[in-house]
C-alpha cells in the first residue's frame, strides 16, 4: 500500500490498485462471514422452506444475502480510511463529487436490504415489497440519479424531469424483481449479477467514475465466495447456502443504481457505444425473462405475480439439462447478448438492436417450448395391468 502514496505512480495505476484492493477485501471478508452465517442458521434452524417448486431436498439456510450490504459498505469505507491514513484523499474527493447520489443510494439499499431480511425471516407481502421498492426508486430519482435521456430509443432523447423520475422508479422496481425472480437454481442470480458487476466496474473505470467502479467490484468480491458455497457446497455437510430475498433484492437495487448511472452517459469525453446499450446489455436475460413470464401469465388469465415454473431455467431443466448445465447455458447466453449488443451498438440503431434482441429471445423460447413438447410426447405412457380374479 506504500506504493499508493508514491507520487511517481500514474493516476490510472493508483485507481486500479485501489479497485483491486476493494475487490480482495470483499472476497476475504465474505469468506470469513458466510461460514458464521451457516453456523447461526443451523443452530437456530433458519432454513429455506421446501415446496413443490423448490429443487433442493436438504435443509439449506437462505440467509447468505445478509452479508452483502454490510460487507459492501465495509470494503469501500475501509479502503477509504486506509487511503486517508496514507495521505491520499482521492477516493474521498471522488465520493464528494457524487455525494448526493451516493447518500440516497445507500438509504435506498438499506431500505431494500431490511425488507429482504424481514421477508426471509417472517415473510412480507408482495404489495408491501412493491411499496418499499417504489420508495427506493424515488430516492434515487430525487437524488439526481435518474434516466434523463433515452439516447434515441423509440426516437426519444432528453426527458423532462417528471417523465424521467417516473421511468426511473419503474426501471428500479423492474430490475429488482427481475433479479429476484431469476434466482431459481444454484448460482444463477449471483452468476448473472457477478458478470454484470464485472462489466459495470470496467465501464466506470473507463469513465473515471471510480466510486461506482468500487461499488461494482466490492460487491463482486463479496458474492464470489457466496457463489462457491451456493453452487459447490455440500448440503449434507452444512456447507450450502442460498442468498434469499435479502441477497436478490440487494443485488437488484445495486444493479439498478449502476445501470441508471451508466445510462446517464459518460462523464468525460464520449463513447462510441450508445449509453442505453451500455447501461442495460448485461441485464437482458433476467429482464427479458421476467417480462415474458409476466405476459404469459396475463395471456393465460393467471395472476401476474403468482409463482410458476415458466422461467428460462425451468424450461432448460424440463428439456433435460442438469442444474449445473442450465447455469452454464444461461450464463453463456447472457455473455453472448452482452458482447453482441455492445459490439453492434457502435453501428446499429438502438431500436433495431432492441428489436433483434426481442426476436432472438422469442425464437429461442419458442424452439425450447417445442422441444419440451416433443420430448414429452415421446415419453412412454405407463399403463397398469389388472388381473381378473373372477372364477
Amino acid at each position: 500500500m506504500l506504493l499508493i502514496n508514491n507520487l511517481f505512480i500514474s493516476a490510472s495505476l493508483y485507481w486500479w490498485i485501489n479497485v483491486s484492493a476493494v475487490f480482495m477485501v470483499g472476497i476475504v471478508c465474505s469468506s470469513l462471514i458466510i461460514p458464521q452465517i451457516l453456523l447461526v442458521a443451523f443452530r437456530k434452524r433458519l432454513f429455506d422452506p421446501q415446496d413443490e417448486r423448490k429443487l433442493h431436498r436438504n435443509a439449506t439456510p437462505r440467509l447468505g444475502g445478509i452479508a452483502f450490504t454490510p460487507l459492501l459498505i465495509f470494503s469501500i469505507v475501509l479502503l477509504q480510511g486506509i487511503n486517508l491514513l496514507l495521505g491520499r484523499n482521492d477516493i474521498a474527493t471522488n465520493i464528494q463529487e457524487h455525494i448526493t447520489e451516493l447518500t440516497f443510494s445507500l438509504c435506498a439499499t438499506l431500505l431494500i436490504y431490511q425488507t429482504g431480511i424481514t421477508d426471509d425471516l417472517i415473510g412480507v407481502r408482495y404489495r408491501a415489497k412493491f411499496i418499499v421498492q417504489i420508495i427506493g426508486g424515488g430516492m434515487l430519482a430525487f437524488s439526481g440519479l435518474w434516466i434523463d435521456n433515452l439516447h434515441g430509443l423509440f426516437g426519444l432523447y432528453a426527458l423532462p424531469p417528471f417523465a424521467g423520475y417516473l421511468l426511473t422508479v419503474i426501471v428500479v422496481v423492474f430490475i429488482i424483481n427481475a433479479t429476484n425472480l431469476i434466482d431459481g437454481i444454484d448460482g444463477l442470480a449471483s452468476g448473472l449479477s457477478g458478470m454484470a458487476l464485472l462489466y459495470y466496474g470496467i465501464v466506470f473505470m473507463y469513465r473515471e467514475a471510480y466510486i461506482y467502479a468500487f461499488l461494482a467490484f466490492a460487491l463482486l468480491g463479496v458474492i464470489i465466495p457466496f457463489f462457491c458455497y451456493n453452487v459447490f457446497g455440500n448440503p449434507k455437510r452444512g456447507r450450502k447456502i442460498f442468498m434469499g430475498d435479502t441477497g436478490s433484492l440487494t443485488l437488484g437495487i445495486i444493479l439498478s443504481i449502476l445501470g441508471i448511472k451508466a445510462c446517464m452517459g459518460p462523464m468525460h469525453g464520449s463513447e462510441p457505444v450508445n449509453p442505453f446499450a451500455t447501461a442495460f446489455a448485461p441485464l437482458i436475460i433476467p429482464c427479458f425473462d421476467v417480462l415474458r413470464v409476466f405476459l404469459h401469465r396475463l395471456r393465460n388469465g393467471q395472476a401476474p405475480f403468482a409463482p410458476d415454473k415458466n422461467h428460462i431455467h425451468h424450461k432448460l431443466l424440463s428439456a433435460g439439462l442438469s442444474q449445473r448445465r442450465t447455469l452454464v447455458c444461461i450464463l453463456a447466453m447472457s455473455l453472448s447478448f452482452t458482447v453482441v449488443n455492445i459490439t453492434c451498438a457502435r453501428w446499429i440503431n438502438i431500436n433495431l438492436l432492441l428489436a433483434a434482441d426481442i426476436a432472438v429471445w422469442t425464437l429461442l423460447n419458442i424452439r425450447l417450448t417445442q422441444f419440451i413438447k416433443n420430448k414429452n410426447k415421446k415419453k412412454p405412457i405407463k399403463t397398469e395391468t389388472f388381473t381378473d380374479y373372477a372364477n
